[in-house]
């Protein structure tokens, strides 16, 4: 398992020039920005674990940033975190949506951002832990600079070995499964229901959506490039041309984000 620190940088400030050169009283006057620790990794790699792990060795609290878990419902198919397992941590967003409801990104940014300011107010540290990368994005990238301005950040980035994080993920669901995540699905299940919002994306949508994205950004793309490798004398001018024309190179983060839907 490796574990990745990484910080952001806030945009670069400029200091005033005076006649003895820069004016260093605007540093001495800067507020100090508070700090703000952000897990994050693929499924089964131990993020709350972790998250729970680091809020006991600091005073701290854990900001919940899995979409799936804001919803009421479903806590064994969404694994959601036991009383038991927080240890006394304070969680905050942690199955306070409507499961009918549609919880965006800016809704997310906008309330971890008022649970902050509410963990940082009692002296405490804000761990925020979850695998919705759109999340996190949303909350470190606005376009106001309003987190930056704020927080420093440090992101931990749990990485494990394939082999190792399949047998992490099929122990979780036969611990799910034995836990009763069959029986809590077909009392959700409902044929009439949108399956395409709401905690009910958990149930049926996501496998679909990965098919999708799979054939639009990795089978897609594939098929034209040996199609054009086929029926080419000249194999490395098939390659570019399918680069430059109509067909599209397999990128890496194309190819990344097609196996993270069809395996999450």
């Amino acid at each position: 398992m490796m574990i990745v620190c990484k910080q952001i940088q806030a945009p670069v400030m400029q200091l005033p020039i005076s006649n003895g050169g820069m004016d260093l009283s605007v540093l001495r006057c800067r507020p100090q920005k508070e700090k703000v620790v952000v897990v994050m990794g693929a499924t089964g790699t131990g993020k709350s674990r972790l998250s729970i792990d680091i809020a006991t060795r600091f005073t701290a609290e854990i900001i919940n940033s899995d979409k799936i878990q804001l919803y009421e419902g479903l806590d064994i198919v969404t694994n959601k975190i036991s009383e038991d397992e927080c240890v006394g941590v304070p969680h905050h967003l942690l199955g306070i949506v409507d499961p009918e409801s549609d919880f965006t990104s800016a809704n997310f940014a906008s309330t971890a951002l008022l649970a902050m300011k509410s963990i940082v107010g009692r002296g405490k540290l804000p761990i925020i832990a979850g695998g919705s990368n759109s999340f996190i994005e949303a909350l470190v990238d606005d376009e106001n600079y309003e987190f930056r301005s704020r927080y420093d950040v440090c992101f931990l980035w749990v990485d494990v070995a394939m082999l190792v994080l399949h047998r992490f993920v099929s122990d979780r669901v036969d611990r799910m499964v034995a836990a009763g995540m069959v029986e809590e699905v077909r009392n959700m299940y409902n044929p009439d229901a949108d399956y395409s919002k709401g905690i009910r994306r958990a149930i049926g949508k996501k496998g679909r959506d990965a098919d999708e994205a799979w054939a639009e950004l990795v089978a897609g793309p594939a098929a034209v490039i040996v199609n054009e490798f086929l029926y080419s004398f000249d194999h490395s001018r098939a390659f570019a041309a399918t680069a430059e024309g109509g067909g599209r190179v397999i990128r890496e983060a194309e190819m990344g984000a097609a196996m993270a839907a069809a395996t999450h």
